[in-house]
């Protein structure tokens, strides 16, 4: 998959990351909006995920529902890059405030059942990302906006949103609801009580009079207001399936993650969304690959059981010493070598930097050698040299083994990782797919960003 020309596209005007939770969607989007800005689009992100890397990654204190600039992006043409949190709340006061009468507005934002609604009624937060979206579109202040949707699979909810509302303000309750502010007088009131004890009768018990008024008075206010969100949220979701909107599919080659993926494939296509491609993201590679897992262990086993290393003599780590074992010439020669100075973390292979066993020998080697030469040289210490060459040998010999260890199971990993990746393929072969190498930390800043949007466009640089 070609992103690059997707972001370059003046005709490209949102891009929706979704999948399962723990896969990178946010750094992704954010990565996307840092590229897209640098290369000349004014870009603002949106996201949806409650936590806070995205801000810090963007050197910003916090992240409210107001858009805030993050400087430090080298754009070019006038590009820029906003970034803001969806405030679920925030948004449905806004809405209220721009479609009510000042004092409509007032008694709907002091209602208690409003402000539980507001707070974290099920399905307000999809929705009202819808009517953020819609805004920020509207405002047409950004040419490019990325979204960063929730996790798993309520990452798609946002699309039930207008049928759910729809489903809500035209259900049997809320028209209940609404025909005492229709009938007026004592009339309604008792309309009211009759359909209350008859669909929530122990509901009603349970939360008293004063609930139910507070329902009363919300639907009498918002009366006039349920058209426009329903309208609003069908104009969104036209949005959504438009030719300028791309979504890309974020996961792991992991079984699970590309188990959701393949979900929100499906999905997309059911709904008929513009599907971009997938974002294969943290995929692992080897530096030496032609070494096979099996031969890897093979050799550690033979230096565990000395077969491999010399240890006559004082010549422990010696080059080019034969095998006391018949093997094939290439394990030899991939398990003799030292590896790079024990001072190295061996902690840093799994994390993604490939420690590769057939690096150069290294001073380890050499120093084991001078203290070879060392101890033969010198009689009054021979003894004690020759042990603390034997010692050191001894100390190399294990990391050498520990390291080829370390990449029999980097090769076992990227094995699956590949078979994970082809059943998926196989399942979805018109999904164009762009692979993420795996960093060997965290992403905590701008350059981590940078770093993420270059290995998303296959290495190219921003200028490309």
């Amino acid at each position: 998959m070609e992103l690059d020309p997707l972001l370059d596209d003046r005709g490209t005007r949102i891009i929706v990351c979704c999948g399962a939770g723990g896969v990178g969607k946010t750094t992704t989007a954010a990565a996307l909006g840092v590229r897209a800005a640098e290369r000349g689009r004014r870009v603002v992100v949106l996201t949806i995920d409650p936590a806070r890397r995205l801000a810090q990654s963007m050197g910003i204190d916090s992240l409210d529902n107001t858009p805030r600039k993050v400087e430090g992006i080298k754009g070019s043409d006038g590009g820029e890059l906003h970034a803001m949190m969806l405030d679920m709340k925030r948004t449905f006061d806004e809405i209220v405030e721009a479609h009510a009468d000042p004092a409509r507005a007032r008694a709907i934002l002091e209602n208690p059942f409003y402000q539980s609604l507001s707070a974290g009624f099920a399905g307000t937060q999809e929705y009202m990302a819808m009517e953020k979206l819609g805004q920020l579109r509207a405002r047409d202040e950004w040419d490019l906006i990325v979204v960063d949707t929730p996790p798993s699979r309520s990452a798609l909810d946002f699309l039930d949103a207008p049928k759910r509302l729809g489903s809500f303000l035209d259900g049997k309750f809320i028209k209940l609801l609404m025909a005492p502010a229709k009938v007026g007088g004592r009339a309604g009131m008792k309309f009211l009580n009759v359909g209350m004890s008859m669909m929530t009768g122990t509901l009603g018990k349970l939360l008293g009079g004063q609930f139910l008024k507070d329902v009363q008075t919300f639907v009498a206010a918002m009366d006039t207001m349920f058209g426009g969100f329903r309208t609003r949220a069908d104009a969104t979701y036209k949005l959504l399936q438009a030719p300028g909107t791309a979504f890309l599919v974020v996961a792991t080659p992991e079984r699970d993650a590309l188990r959701e993926a393949a979900y929100f494939v499906e999905r997309l296509a059911a709904e008929e969304m513009p599907l971009a491609g997938l974002v294969l993201n943290r995929v692992h590679g080897s530096g030496a690959a032609g070494l096979s897992a099996e031969r890897a262990r093979a050799a550690a086993e033979n230096l565990d059981e000395g077969r491999i290393v010399d240890q006559g003599d004082g010549k422990t780590g010696q080059r080019g010493s034969p095998a006391t074992d018949p093997e094939p010439s290439d394990l030899a020669t991939a398990a003799t070598p030292a590896v790079p100075a024990a001072s190295a973390s061996a902690s840093a292979a799994p994390a993604g930097s490939e420690a590769a066993p057939t690096a150069a020998t290294g001073p380890a080697a050499q120093h084991a050698d001078a203290l070879g030469d060392e101890a033969r040289n010198d009689e009054t210490h021979g003894d004690e040299t020759h042990d603390a060459a034997a010692l050191d040998a001894v100390d190399v010999r294990q990391l050498t083994a520990g390291l080829l260890r370390l990449h029999a199971e980097r090769m076992r990993v990227l094995a699956r990782e590949q078979h994970t990746r082809d059943r998926f393929t196989a399942r979805h072969p018109e999904v164009a797919v762009a692979e993420v190498a795996a960093l060997p930390g965290d992403v905590h800043d701008l350059a981590g960003l940078r770093a993420i949007g270059d290995r998303l466009t296959g290495g190219r640089t921003p200028s490309a």
